[in-house]
């Protein structure tokens, strides 16, 4: 399964707040698209499938649907705040390539 590190953990735990609701997971998925074929997606879900893997890491409870689970086993999903950039990444060291944008890999 993938790896939700604590400062990203801590991040969602802050979006779950505002949305004030108890019963969202952080849904992570590969979906077709992008200039290398797959691209990353992210968001809060409360729908929840029975062909969806799902585990807790850190408090924070993490949703991937099952044809996402092959692509995503290594990943690392962490929060950064620098000058240069803030957000979300994953590193994933599955992804054979990606594109010059960061945005999708293959």
């Amino acid at each position: 399964m993938i790896t939700l590190t604590e400062n990203a953990a801590g991040k969602v735990k802050e979006l779950l707040a505002e949305e004030g609701r108890s019963d969202i997971g952080l849904r992570v998925a590969v979906q077709p698209g992008g200039c290398s074929g797959l691209r990353y997606a992210m968001y809060l879900d409360d729908q929840i499938g029975e062909k969806d893997q799902a585990e807790e890491q850190f408090g924070v409870r993490l949703v991937i649907d099952k044809m996402s689970v092959p692509y995503l086993s290594q990943a690392t999903i962490d929060f950064v705040d620098t000058l240069e950039q803030t957000g979300f990444t994953i590193d994933n060291p599955a992804a054979q390539g990606g594109c010059a944008c960061g945005n999708s890999f293959h």
